[in-house]
């Protein structure tokens, strides 16, 4: 069975030095063109903002995905639960899970039922234990207030915390929620020199999406000149047309087929790509990518 494709619209958003700014508008009808299933849309300006679509602006919106017979498949959400932890007198996460709420009604108006999250970044200022039960006490409620709306919240592998995805299981099943799941990427398991297809099969029961780029790696150097050498820096990673990078994709979609997996794969192009960030070069990825899901099919 096909894979269900989606295209992030974080790749045209502008997000990275030399990157091509569409408007939202723009985004779709790309999208559109480019042959994708459905979108991922950034819920932030200069795309979706919950400062900009009230119920007309979402209306209209409705009513231009019908016109283009595209489907909206997630909104992503931007967030981080210890952000804030330096001043408790300020309620962060009270912030951040009304901008949640929000994007919960925003996502029923638009026939979408599914939200990206992230958990927290590392705090050196608070313990592990800390930031742990700030963030699954903060998924919790989100989730809480996101099922009002019969939407899913979709916990994606990115921030420090239970960025493991054997952490990631425990993080899932600590908030116990039925509509908090995982938008489980390859890249960050694939950094970490996790098998892929042992990662993807812990997480089978709450996998419900995932977002997809290729990457190289690139060694660092810094040069000591009173030893009239180098020292080894930590590599960079640089983005590249899918199938060019190290990830091993096939493996990982692989494992996808074999435990039934019934979501989208997004793409995204969000941090300097290999060719640039004009449109010409981020419209050539995106079909190097359609093409590239076709021999895996």
């Amino acid at each position: 069975m096909a894979f269900k494709t989606a295209l992030h619209s974080v790749s045209y958003a502008g997000v990275w030095t030399g990157q091509a700014r569409l408007s939202l508008p723009d985004f779709l009808r790309k999208v559109k063109t480019l042959g994708f299933d459905g979108v991922m849309l950034m819920a932030k300006r200069p795309h979706l903002s919950v400062l900009d679509f009230d119920s007309t602006a979402c209306d209209n919106l409705r009513s231009l995905l019908r016109d283009l017979q595209v489907k909206v498949v997630c909104l992503a959400g931007y967030n981080d639960f210890t952000l804030g932890s330096d001043r408790p007198d300020i309620p962060a996460r009270e912030m951040q899970t009304l901008y949640v709420r929000e994007l919960a009604r925003i996502a029923q108006r638009l026939d979408c039922s599914l939200i990206r999250v992230f958990t927290s970044y590392d705090d050196l200022r608070t313990s592990y234990d800390q930031q742990w039960t700030a963030t699954v006490s903060a998924l919790k409620e989100c989730a809480q207030q996101a099922s009002v709306f019969g939407v899913t919240l979709g916990v994606q592998n990115h921030h420090d915390t239970a960025v493991h995805y054997e952490t990631m299981f425990d993080l899932l099943e600590e908030i116990d929620e039925p509509n908090c799941k995982a938008m489980f990427d390859a890249w960050a398991p694939a950094l970490q020199g996790m098998d892929l297809e042992t990662a993807v099969v812990k997480m089978a029961p709450y996998l419900v999406h995932t977002t997809v780029a290729d990457y190289v790696r690139r060694p660092r150097f810094r040069y000591q000149p009173a030893l009239v050498n180098y020292t080894r820096e930590t590599d960079s990673i640089r983005a590249v047309p899918m199938g060019d990078g190290f990830i091993d994709y096939r493996k990982f979609f692989a494992a996808l087929k074999k435990i039934g997996y019934q979501g989208h794969v997004a793409y995204e192009m969000c941090s300097y790509l290999k060719g640039g960030g004009g449109e010409e070069n981020l419209d050539r990825c995106a079909r190097r990518f359609r093409e590239y899901m076709q021999t895996v099919y």
